[in-house]
């Protein structure tokens, strides 16, 4: 249902099934951290806002915000490695997200480095956060109903 929905299935898509894992578990750790509903969602930093706000302050914070910023902005993406990845997320997201989805961190790492660049673009249509974490987190409820009807 809807843009996430269709943001993060095709998103999956991309990467294939990972391994060991339920692509459902896998898209439940993303929305969560996505909505701000993940352990430290804001990372303990202060950062305010929906859990997509947050989540792009604290790649800044982690000194990757010309790689964040090319996420939000319009043109290409630039690319994200596993490590920067882990170096960013606080232990207690990537904990969170790899006891849910039953991978291992660097597993959990890969997988990200390639999810969160096409759904951060997406979610942000013409370069502009989406307004409200109501709308994300409704989004976020549409995608998870939708998936698990599957």
């Amino acid at each position: 249902m809807g843009l996430l929905d269709s943001v993060l299935g095709g998103a999956l898509g991309a990467i294939g099934q990972p391994g060991g894992v339920s692509q459902a578990s896998l898209l439940q750790a993303v929305s969560g951290l996505l909505s701000g509903n993940a352990n430290g969602g804001n990372g303990g930093d202060g950062a305010s806002g929906s859990g997509l706000a947050a989540l792009v302050q604290q790649f800044g914070q982690g000194g990757l915000g010309v790689v964040v910023q090319s996420w939000v902005g319009n043109g290409a993406n630039l690319p994200i490695s596993a490590e920067q990845v882990q170096s960013v997320l606080s232990s207690e997201q990537l904990g969170a997200m790899a006891q849910q989805t039953g991978l291992s961190y660097s597993d959990l790492a890969s997988h990200l480095a390639q999810l969160l660049p096409q759904v951060v673009d997406h979610l942000t249509p013409n370069g502009e956060m989406p307004h409200g974490s109501t709308d994300l987190g409704s989004m976020v409820s549409g995608l998870l109903g939708g998936l698990l009807r599957r």
